[in-house]
């Protein structure tokens, strides 16, 4: 599994991290646990696979907000009181 974080340029609310975090579920379907915070300038999800980062460009560059940079890193989901699965 894998944690994406894509830094994202142009998002000033609460409605704007809605409409990427749809575009992210849409775009890109493997795609869970789907965030975004314009405070932070960056959305991050969860996918099985790594996904490619064309792909990530093309959603986020698809709204019409800036697409600044995404990186991937393996996520080990931890279970209940901070357990491994």
């Amino acid at each position: 599994m894998y944690r994406t974080t894509v830094k994202i340029d142009g998002m000033a609310c609460p409605m704007c991290e809605a409409h990427i975090a749809e575009a992210i579920r849409r775009g890109i379907p493997a795609a869970s646990g789907v965030s975004a915070s314009f405070k932070k300038k960056e959305a991050v999800f969860l996918s099985e696979e790594q996904p490619e980062e064309e792909t990530v460009r093309g959603v986020v560059d698809a709204t019409g907000y800036r697409y600044l940079s995404s990186e991937s890193v393996p996520y080990v989901k931890k279970g209940l009181f901070g357990f491994l699965h």
